[in-house]
């Protein structure tokens, strides 16, 4: 029976939890809530994983998220996937080091995707998660922004996820940038899109979604999983009901 997992998120900038608007980040909202508090919370309600990312490093490279990391791992049960400011195999094998159950890959997976390829390979699928997020342009076509979103990108999500898809890859988070934080629902066309050309690859939604009704179209549209974060931290949707829609039936 194929598992369906939900990853509340906690977005990180100069160490407040934060949510950009269409990865702008010029338009940011800011929590009271402190991330460790957050993620023991995510713990409390159920959540076996919680989706962590380093805003600052997206932008500027460098993880400087280890301290708190190594707080969730050794006072939290909780499995984390999170990235930012990966540029090398340097930082996936030092996040690997300090207990990160996924290293999540974006602008280097679309700039250099020979190496990261192989990554996958030598770690393992299960120890990457690719971020292959994504905007369409004029033409329809769905583009590969990156460094943060900041860059347009000219790579296009069909031709990189079938090269990924060819090497083994087994987890592909992809989110529709004209959606993210918008609270205006996922895009099931693009998701379903993803399921059916990429069987073998588990496709985590992210962005836009705002109550269980969108946890369960998501999850209808044959995701994996799917990524939580401005809806939850806004009260519009509690955890443990989306959790529960996310149990085998």
């Amino acid at each position: 029976m194929n598992t369906y997992t939900i990853y509340p998120a906690i977005d990180v900038r100069d160490g407040a939890v934060v949510r950009l608007v269409q990865g702008d980040y010029g338009r940011e909202t800011r929590y009271p809530a402190d991330p460790l508090a957050l993620a023991k919370q995510y713990a409390a309600d159920g959540a076996a994983w919680l989706h962590l990312v380093d805003l600052d490093a997206a932008r500027a490279g460098g993880y400087t998220l280890a301290p708190l990391l190594a707080r969730l791992k050794s006072e939290t049960r909780l499995k984390v996937q999170t990235g930012g400011g990966v540029r090398g195999e340097a930082d996936v094998e030092a996040l690997l080091e300090a207990g990160v159950d996924r290293v999540v890959i974006g602008s280097l997976a679309v700039r250099e995707p020979g190496r990261v390829a192989a990554w996958v390979g030598r770690y393992g699928a299960d120890r990457i998660t690719l971020a292959l997020d994504t905007r369409r342009d004029d033409e329809g076509r769905w583009r590969l922004p990156v460094h943060g979103w900041t860059e347009p990108g000219e790579k296009e999500l069909d031709v990189l996820a079938a090269a990924y898809a060819d090497v083994g890859l087994r987890h592909l988070l992809c989110t529709d940038i004209a959606r993210d934080g918008m609270l205006s629902g996922p895009n099931l066309d693009l998701y379903r899109y993803l399921c059916a050309r990429f069987p073998r690859v588990e496709v985590q939604a992210s962005g836009g979604a705002r109550d269980v009704a969108d946890v369960v179209a998501a999850r209808e549209a044959g995701c994996r999983g799917i990524v939580l974060g401005k809806a939850l931290l806004e009260g519009r949707l509690a955890l443990p009901g989306a959790l529960a829609e996310a149990r085998p039936c």
